[in-house]
Formats: structure tokens, sequence, C-alpha cells
């Protein structure tokens, strides 16, 4: 937020004679000078030289130059090859308020700006005038001293109100911070409450003589406020009554902004609004309370997609989905998925996996969203086949904003055939989950870090073993330089069958490694244990590490170092015993905009023996 303020001073900032410079007799507005930013300026493109244009700033500092040059219209006029004469003046004459502005942002209230067109000051020449040709035009700027805060003083201020740290006396009188203190104010008496907390009276005085800056400014805070009703603003074809669930406001509670926002995240989370905006009424009602206005705009209703990655061994899959955002006029999200897995691969045959899911946000309130998911799938992997189906029901909730649980009852039932012969697995299970999110973005992390954690119990019916199954996912990301020049990843998966033996769960729920989700540079599932008998199957434990060092070579592309380490074994302990493999690659990444196309080269360095030699993996996302 950008609080409008005024500096009053001993001074005079003034555009006179050609020359911008702070005077020295009356109490003016010290940013007078930024009217020239009203001025209406179109640059043509042209690649010929247009004008000569000299720019000096005597005694500035390589980061002062360089803010200088990038505030100045005439160098980006220049830089475009602009050779019409009024286009030239207009952005001379505007860049007397660019350049002050930009000098006052560094604390350079004693400095003076000349713009000479064809050896005449820019403020001097009717904008107006119909010039014929601009051959040169001369730019010197003498910064002047660095000016200091004499008094930092904004109150009152509310009891948990923080001012930044710069705002202080003897700390460079930079503009930015005094905006910034007068935003975390304002903003921090709204935190309390008060949300028509604004600027009162205020006083700022610049002093040439002592080079100082006096700051006082008051706050109007307000009085303290709550929640009123939500009033919907335009049409949805959402139920009114829908909208108002999944948003929660709180009505009758006190004002908090953060509440605004959380509202505005959970419409935005149902995926059914294109836009969604929250505006405070313009007056409090008589009763303390403040109505907010909502409008929202609707995402098409239908969508479809598709999708495709190929590994070296595992071969082709496809994916296809159909998504509905509102299927019954609530927000319901009902999405219908088909995959096509191992296609010419050399992992088995064909995988065929089709399943749904409905999930109702707000219910049966605003922070838990209901879901129910149906699967069915033939698997045919290197070292069993599997016909499965599966049904469950279940709930997500919302504990803050980066954290949320679920818990879920649902039943499945696999075919299982393999060496020992055919198994058939029927089993009641409660999939219970934290998940806390702080990552940055999700399809390109550069920073931040992700847990996942589940417990599983699982009840056998018929011959069925009962037992739990457990799993973490831990992934930290840090980056380093501008614009994440440099990042480093790392992921750790932990995963534990407890309670049953190894074949108490259907195959696929067993632990294997090997592929782009585990460790590259080895076949996918290519670690697995030896039960004798020519019966081959995953691990009750499972272990593993992925690394990675993401280094930018320019703004689309990312060349990325990998290793990954896994193990697996016989008993419920991860790490505690086994057999384990590594891989290590490199990899190219070409950003989208909505995120990267990959392709990883992995190779084997440690585990049985891999005929393949390398993998490629070729994706969207980060690997993880």
């Amino acid at each position: 937020m950008l609080r409008s303020w005024v500096l009053l001073g001993a001074h005079e900032a003034a555009v006179s004679g050609g020359v911008a410079r702070l005077g020295r007799t009356q109490r003016v507005w010290l940013f007078g000078a930024l009217a020239g930013l009203a001025t209406g300026l179109a640059l043509w493109a042209s690649t010929s030289v247009a004008f000569d244009l000299r720019f000096r700033a005597a005694g500035a500092g390589d980061q002062l130059q360089d803010a200088l040059r990038a505030s100045s219209l005439l160098i980006e006029a220049r830089n475009s090859g602009t050779d019409n004469p009024a286009d030239i003046l207009a952005a001379a004459r505007a860049d007397y308020g660019r350049l002050v502005g930009a000098l006052y942002a560094r604390a350079r209230f004693g400095a003076t700006v000349s713009i000479r067109v064809d050896g005449r000051e820019a403020a001097e020449i009717d904008p107006l005038a119909e010039l014929q040709e601009v051959k040169s035009v001369e730019v010197r700027i003498a910064p002047g001293p660095i000016f200091r805060f004499s008094e930092a003083r904004i109150a009152p201020l509310p009891r948990k109100g923080e001012l930044p740290e710069d705002f202080r006396v003897g700390a460079p009188a930079r503009t930015p911070v005094i905006e910034a203190a007068v935003d975390a104010a304002v903003e921090g008496w709204r935190g309390a409450g008060h949300a028509k907390a604004d600027v009162g009276a205020q006083t700022i005085t610049a002093n040439h003589d002592t080079q100082t800056l006096a700051a006082r400014i008051a706050i109007n805070e307000g009085p303290a406020l709550r929640f009123g009703s939500l009033e919907l603003d335009g049409t949805s074809a959402v139920s009114a009554r829908r909208i108002r669930k999944i948003a929660g406001l709180p009505t009758g509670k006190p004002f908090d902004p953060e509440d605004l926002e959380r509202s505005a995240r959970r419409l935005r989370e149902t995926g059914t609004f294109r836009t969604i905006t929250l505006r405070e009424a313009a007056a409090p009602n008589a009763d303390g309370t403040l109505d907010i206005i909502l409008n929202v705009a609707d995402q098409k209703p239908r969508r479809f997609g598709f999708g495709a990655e190929i590994e070296s061994t595992e071969g082709l899959t496809l994916s296809a989905f159909w998504l509905h955002r509102n299927l019954r006029g609530g927000a319901e999200r009902f999405r219908f998925d088909a995959e096509l897995g191992g296609i010419g691969g050399d992992s088995g045959g064909t995988d065929v996996t089709l399943g749904f899911e409905l999930g109702r946000p707000a219910t049966p309130n605003a922070k838990t969203d209901a879901f129910l998911v149906g699967e069915i799938a033939q698997l045919d992997e290197p070292e069993f086949t599997s016909d499965t189906a599966s049904l469950g029901v279940g709930f997500v909730r919302e504990i803050n904003d980066r954290t949320t649980t679920r818990a879920g009852l649902g039943y499945s039932f696999s075919d299982v055939t393999d060496a020992s012969g055919q198994t058939q697995y029927r089993q009641i299970f409660l999939p219970l989950g934290v998940t806390h999110d702080r990552r940055d973005a999700i399809l390109n992390t550069s920073d931040g870090y992700y847990v996942d954690l589940e417990l599983t119990p699982f009840f056998g019916l018929s011959d069925s073993e009962s037992g739990s199954r457990a799993t973490l996912d831990a992934r930290g990301f840090q980056e380093f330089g501008a614009q994440a020049a440099l990042v480093i990843a790392a992921r750790v998966q932990a995963g534990s069958i407890f309670g049953a033996s190894i074949t108490g769960l259907p195959n696929e729920d067993r632990f294997t490694s090997g592929g782009g989700g585990t460790v590259r540079g080895h076949e996918y599932q290519s670690l697995d244990l030896d039960l004798g008998g020519g019966l081959r199957s995953g691990g009750r434990s499972f272990l593993g590490l992925q690394s990675e060092i993401r280094g930018r070579i320019n703004e689309d592309v990312s060349l990325v170092g990998f290793f990954d380490w896994a193990m697996i074994g016989e008993d419920s302990v991860p790490g505690s015993g086994g057999i384990s493999h590594s891989g290590a690659g490199v990899g190219l990444r070409y950003d989208t905009g909505i995120g990267p196309i990959r392709l990883d080269i992995g190779v084997p360095v440690s585990g049985p023996d891999d005929p393949s030699g390398f993998q490629i993996y070729v994706g969207i996302g980060q690997a993880f």
C-alpha cells in the first residue's frame, strides 16, 4: 500500500531558469517536480541514431548513476532510435521530475538537474513548440550531499507495530524509507482491527545548512471495527450461499487483513473463479462493523488436458483428464483421469489406469473440504501383474495458510499374479496425513521446503493381513544469487510397512526403487528383493535421497547436476539393512513460464548390475 504524503520544509523544490534545484526561501511540496510524470510519451521505434545524448552526473557513484539512467526517458528514447522532435522534448521535460525523484529516493535533496535541448533549457521551451529537429541533448546532474534524518517520528503506533530499521535519526533520509515507515504504521493499525487507519497531519522539513531531514507524521488510526456481512457484486454460476460459505469471512470478529487474504485464497483454491476481488466498504456501519464487497468472475466450467512423459526403459506415458469446475452450482470439482504407461518400454507391458475425484469445498465448514475418489487399474510390471480397484471418501482440513491435514476411509481390491501364484487382497484402509508447504512455487521451486507425512492403517478382509504403511517426503530448497542463479535442492523419502509381512500388502504398495521418482540412472523399479523361488518383491522399508544443483545459464535455460541414492529392506526400519543403489547425471531445464521442460540423463553409480548403461527422462516440471 502506497500512502500519499507531503514534504513541507523551509526550502523550495522548483524548476526555474531551466534548473531543478532545492531553493532556500519558502515552504513548498518537495515532490512538486514530479508533476512531469504525467506527461504523455509515445516513443517511436527506429534503428537509426536519432539524436546525440550526453548524460553526466559528476560525483555520483555507480549505483546512483545506474538508478538515474534507469529512470531517464531520454535514454530510453535514444536507445530506441526516437527522432520525432515533439517526443524528444516531452521526454526531456518529463525527465526533470523522474531524475529528481530518483535523487530524493537516495537522500539527495540538494541536487540540481539541467536538461538542454540544442543548447536551450528544456523547461524554457514551449511544450507546444513545433521543433523541426533535435540534434543534441545534454543532461547535467549535480547530486549534492546525502541528507540524513534529524528526526524520524510516526505516532501513534499500534502496540505490535514495527517500523523499518532505516527509519531512525542519523540514517540516510531516503524517500522509500519514509514511505515504508508510513505503510508499516498504517498496516499495523489495520492488523489491530482499525480498518480505516490512514495518514493524518505530516510535516517533513529539509534543512540544507545541516543537510538533514526532519520527518514528523501523525497517524489517524480510526475506530476499531468488526467484520460485517459479505456483499456480492456481480453474478456467478455458484450460488451466493456457497460463495459465502467457501470464503468463510468471520462476521462479527475484529477486522484483520489476513482474514481477507485467507478468504480470497479459499475462493482461488476452488479453481472455479477466474478473478476474485475483495474490497472494504467505503464507510463502517453504525454498529461498528465493516461490510466486505466481493466481486468474482467465473472460469469456464469445463476443461480438458493431456500430458506425456518418456523414460528410456519405462517407455512412454500418456495421460489425459476432463474437468468440471462447478458440477452442481456449489463449486464442486469433478475430474476424470486416464493414463497409459509403459508404452514401448522394457518394464513389462502397458499399464492402464482410470480414476475420478469429486471434491466439494467448505464441507462441512470453510476450513474443510470433502472428497470422493475412485480408481481401477491394470498393471503389467516386470515381476507381477495386477488388477485393482479402490473407492474412498475423506476430508482435507486447513490448519493455517501453509499446513493441511487429511483423513479418509476406503476399500481396495487387488488380484495379483506373480511367481508365487495368484493372490487376492481385500482391505479397508484409513489414510491419515499432514502436509506443510513453504515452497515459493510448485513446478519450479527455488526456495523453501515441503514436508508430507502419511500413516495408513489397513485392515484385511478374508485372508488378507492387517498392519500399517507409513511414508515421509521431505524437500528443501536454497537459492543463491540474483534471480535464483544457483539453487541447491534435496529430497529425503522414507517408508515402512509394519504389523504385516512383506506380502501383506499388494505388490504395488511395497517399496521399490529406480526411475525418475527415486534413483535416476537405474531402470524403473530395478531395485527389489529376491524372496527365493523366483519371487522378486518390493521391500517393507525404503530410504532414499535425491539431490540437485541447478545453475541458471540465461533467463530461460538452466543446467542441472544430480546424485540419487536409495535402499530397500526386508524389515520395517528404513536404512537398517538391505540393498542399495545410486545414480548420477546431468540435465537441462527450459523455463516455459508455467514450469520448466525437463531433460535428465542419468547413469548407474553403484548397486546391482544395470545393463541399460544410461537412462533418459523427459517431462514438465522439476524432478522434485
